[in-house]
């Protein structure tokens, strides 16, 4: 019998669970408990006051048409009011259909850069690490379920607390790291003074699906510049080594002789050949590459031509040479040293200084493009050269404050992102049709890089913001998601001006649009009564996936969808309205809400028509 502690059960419940256990019972327990050593994350989750934004109550998403922004159908979402009662009605609406989740979330650094429970949570909180670590926990659980099989989740985190958060996320987003991405924030300063360090990199965390990869780039081939003629293709010159040494690779650690000349080449005992002779490989294991007897025999291997060529006609002067350094060498380290073995078979051999390399076809790539480099690169830095990666260059946190200073004209928000870096990162896990979401959206980068993404190449990604106002009780007319993220997108669509010494100069719109929404906490037991018809409509086209559009009061009932599915709201159910469902229905397809739903049942034919009942329907939906 098996017997774990509910994790949910607060220290009162779990003293009565364990009191109601017979001694049996608690001595298996104890011998289980005994034998699992967990490698976890332990935080103090029973002594946190309770998350306030974890509620009870249906969450209402209010449309505020005049603030939103452009001409609806609205794509786009900007959600204000707490995350987690967002993800909740994300989650009915998008549940496995996410393909990028980029967040930048509060860093826990105790200066103010954290609101929780209508309160700054500063340095001296006892609880300051555990308040964190469970805000994010009960956050990233909804949000892991929005994410396809292709999909990932990025996290942007100081270098302070990535440690913690990387382990949180290990137990949220178990066997899916991928990996982190290390940015260079800014230049200067002295973070920690007591031992002069500067920490001027930030990280950003990977976690994705079995099916994500990041896009990387497509290779340029200027490298394929032979062709034998053979109909195998272009080819390169590529490195015949691999980095283990003879004690690692035995098999790999052989002489190589050009078949043509019958100069014979030593391996590196450092770096010895990526390839086995057949001989070796059987007896050793079985080979999955190619050997380098086939690799002779099909010609893929290039020998030095016009290189120097030396024999020893006696031990004693291999020896010689050897002492002088006067033998060839690779990488600052001779090919052949007294302590290497078998050192008899290079006497009275011609002796190649040049090194043997491999043909690689274009035709053999595996990839068409280029992997990401973790390693961020600052815009100003030099490239390395001859480097089979991909790149992202971005700016420095500079570029996002200047921006919201130009846009706003003064300092609205602390520390926000470049939009060049997480357009960046969102051209390297997205594609043109993608839905990208942001709960921790601040002062909505993530929105102005999807927009600006979309200029560039043509696409049609769509965003989802949540951002509170961060009010507190000492500035409790704050709203941050109202005055500075959707303003801030309001005005990167409408386009604005910059101050450039002298002048001004104008920066053109990007095409966009967004909704505005206004998150509200509604007890279950007044749904019925508390949830208005707009209210209403606003869910359904979440829920469907619909572009949004505003309650109309004057029309009979609300309808949207295309000609595959019609989506009807009707909050009255008339004998005209039925009559009008009816008629729709002969055409086209019908999932009709209503909050009278039995005359339309009565009417329709259920194969043409699906009649859903409001509030109850939607309440099922959107999960408590």
């Amino acid at each position: 019998m098996v017997l774990v502690k509910p994790p949910a059960l607060k220290v009162a419940e779990r003293r009565k669970h364990y009191e109601s256990l017979n001694k049996q019972q608690l001595v298996d327990l104890l011998e289980r408990r005994d034998g699992i050593r967990p490698l976890t994350l332990v935080w103090e989750r029973e002594h946190l006051k309770e998350d306030l934004g974890i509620t009870e109550a249906f969450p209402a998403l209010r449309l505020e048409p005049d603030l939103s922004c452009g001409t609806a159908p609205w794509r786009n979402l900007v959600i204000e009011g707490d995350n987690h009662p967002a993800l909740r009605h994300m989650l009915a609406a998008w549940r496995g259909k996410v393909k990028c989740i980029l967040i930048d979330p509060p860093y826990n650094t105790g200066n103010k850069d954290w609101v929780y429970n209508d309160r700054f949570v500063g340095k001296t909180d006892r609880f300051r690490q555990s308040l964190w670590l469970e805000f994010l926990y009960q956050r990233l659980l909804l949000a892991r379920e929005l994410l396809t099989d292709d999909g990932v989740i990025l996290v942007c985190m100081s270098d302070e607390n990535r440690s913690k958060l990387e382990l949180l996320m290990d137990q949220v987003f178990p066997n899916m790291r991928v990996g982190s991405l290390v940015w260079r924030s800014r230049i200067g300063g002295n973070d920690k003074a007591d031992h002069f360090l500067s920490v001027n990199h930030e990280h950003v965390l990977v976690y994705g699906g079995p099916k994500f990869r990041f896009g990387g780039t497509e290779k340029t081939f200027d490298k394929y510049v032979f062709d034998d003629g053979d109909g195998k293709g272009p080819w390169r010159l590529d490195n015949l080594t691999q980095p283990k040494d003879m004690t690692e690779r035995r098999n790999s650690y052989f002489p190589l002789q050009d078949p043509a000349t019958g100069i014979w080449y030593p391996c590196n005992p450092n770096a010895v050949w990526r390839h086995v002779m057949a001989s070796e490989g059987k007896r050793k294991q079985r080979v999955k590459t190619k050997t380098m007897d086939q690799l002779l025999d099909e010609g893929a291997i290039v020998f030095p031509s016009e290189d120097r060529v030396e024999t020893w006609a006696t031990k004693d002067a291999l020896l010689a040479a050897i002492d002088s350094g006067d033998v060839p060498w690779r990488a600052n380290a001779p090919m052949l040293r007294r302590d290497l073995p078998d050192l008899d078979f290079w006497v009275g051999k011609p002796v190649g200084w040049g090194s043997p390399q491999i043909k690689r076809y274009k035709k053999d790539l595996h990839h068409q493009t280029q992997p990401l480099s973790s390693w961020i690169r600052y815009a100003k830095d030099p490239a390395a050269e001859d480097d089979d990666v991909t790149e992202i260059t971005a700016p420095m946190t500079e570029e996002g404050t200047k921006l919201i200073n130009a846009l706003f004209g003064e300092k609205t928000f602390n520390y926000p992102k470049p939009p060049s870096l997480i357009k960046a990162l969102l051209q390297q896990v997205t594609d043109e049709d993608s839905l990208v979401v942001d709960v921790f959206a601040g002062s909505g980068t993530t929105g102005h890089a999807v927009l600006a993404l979309n200029a560039e190449d043509g696409g049609n990604r769509r965003f989802i913001l949540v951002s509170n106002t961060e009010a507190t009780r000492a500035a409790p007319r704050r709203n941050i998601c109202r005055d500075v993220c959707a303003e801030r997108l309001r005005r990167v669509i409408a386009g604005y001006e910059v101050q450039k010494k002298t002048r001004k100069v104008g920066v053109p719109g990007l095409p966009g649009d967004f909704a505005y929404l206004r998150l509200d906490a509604v007890g279950y037991g007044d749904v019925p009564y508390d949830l208005a018809d707009s209210d209403v409509w606003t869910s359904i086209q979440l829920l469907h996936d619909l572009p949004l559009r505003p309650f109309d009061e004057d029309a009979p009932f609300q309808q949207g969808g295309d000609e595959l599915t019609r989506i009807v709201f009707a909050p009255r159910t008339t004998p005209a309205v039925v009559d009008r469902i009816r008629a729709l229905a002969a055409t086209t397809p019908l999932v009709v809400w209503a909050r009278v739903p039995g005359p339309i049942l009565d009417a329709v034919d259920p194969q043409r028509v699906t009649v859903r009942a409001v509030p109850a329907d939607l309440m099922q939906e959107i999960p408590e």
